[in-house]
């Protein structure tokens, strides 16, 4: 099945894309605008003009809401959805329904200074509605997670969180410069990562989690599909010989059970050899600063007797 991204992102949240380095999400400003106000560009090409130092942020995202919080302002996060549960201040925040059914009402009332959201939401209607109204929307678009980072850095001029953003960016790079150095020389093994199993979901070539394998030392079988999430038989996966099999720790049995996996997947190098790898969704799927242990956690798996 290609389902479409937000309804997979909206299960992986509930169980849980030109180079931004170029520009493609990162701020190209800021630069003075009337009124005090400074504009940027957000990531999908908008000009956006925000006050310094926004007081009343809104996050309709949750990976918006945890850099939010890594920057140290969750005190002036007015608003969140109901799928931002990280950290766990995050869940006290004024819910304004799901990522992708936010209470339009609800918002306008709070007066927020800077609404924050990620183009797999699909908000594009709030979005024209909140510009309209000169409330400022900021979009994100990463698409890997060199452009998470840079999203990072991006956001933190945006909010006027420069320094701890580029704190933050910065303990990234370092951290996924030893991954990649300590995999560097290892065989790139065949990886099968499982979404679900009812039907089989995986993830397409665009995807967060294509990018983490490629990083972490392997190559995904699902690595050429354009779909970000495309569906599988249980023939093909056969066919393509994984040796490693990754999928979600959590989000039960619903989604993926092993026991499923193990009697399709029998046949496959991946299975004689034990090599089922579990990862938190979380950690692989949501752009913020916890992505770096997700890929931390991705390579171990599939290189545990690394140094």
């Amino acid at each position: 099945m290609t389902c479409s991204r937000s309804t997979i992102r909206a299960c992986i949240g509930l169980l849980a894309v030109a180079l931004c380095l170029a520009g493609g999400c990162a701020s190209r400003g800021p630069a003075p605008e009337t009124g005090g106000r400074r504009e940027f560009t957000d990531g999908i090409g908008r000009k956006v003009a925000v006050r310094p130092d926004p007081q009343r942020i809104i996050s309709l995202a949750p990976n918006l809401t945890e850099i939010l919080f890594a920057f140290g302002l969750g005190d002036r996060v007015a608003g969140v959805t109901s799928y931002c549960d990280f950290p766990e201040a995050a869940k006290s925040k004024e819910k304004l329904g799901d990522t992708l059914r936010p209470d339009l009402e609800r918002i306008i009332a709070l007066k927020p200074d800077l609404v924050l959201i990620t183009t797999s939401s699909q908000l594009e209607q709030i979005t024209r509605r909140l510009d309209q109204l000169s409330i400022p929307v900021y979009v994100t678009n990463p698409r890997d997670v060199r452009e998470i980072v840079a999203s990072i850095r991006a956001l933190g001029e945006v909010t006027g969180a420069t320094t701890k953003a580029g704190e933050i960016a910065g303990e990234m790079e370092q951290r996924i410069h030893l991954v990649r150095e300590r995999v560097r020389s290892l065989p790139g093994l065949r990886v099968f990562y499982v979404l679900q199993t009812g039907p089989l979901i995986t993830a397409g070539r665009n995807t967060f989690i294509n990018d983490l394998i490629n990083l972490a030392g392997g190559v995904s079988i699902s690595g050429q599909e354009t779909s970000d999430y495309p569906q599988f038989s249980r023939e093909t996966v056969v066919a393509r010989s994984p040796e490693v099999i990754v999928t979600p720790s959590s989000h039960g049995t619903d989604f993926v059970n092993e026991a499923d996996l193990r009697r399709d997947f029998a046949t496959t190098l991946a299975v004689r050899a034990n090599r089922i790898v579990r990862v938190n969704p979380d950690w692989v799927d949501r752009p913020g600063p916890r992505i770096v242990e997700g890929l931390e956690q991705l390579a171990r798996g599939l290189h545990p007797q690394s140094p």
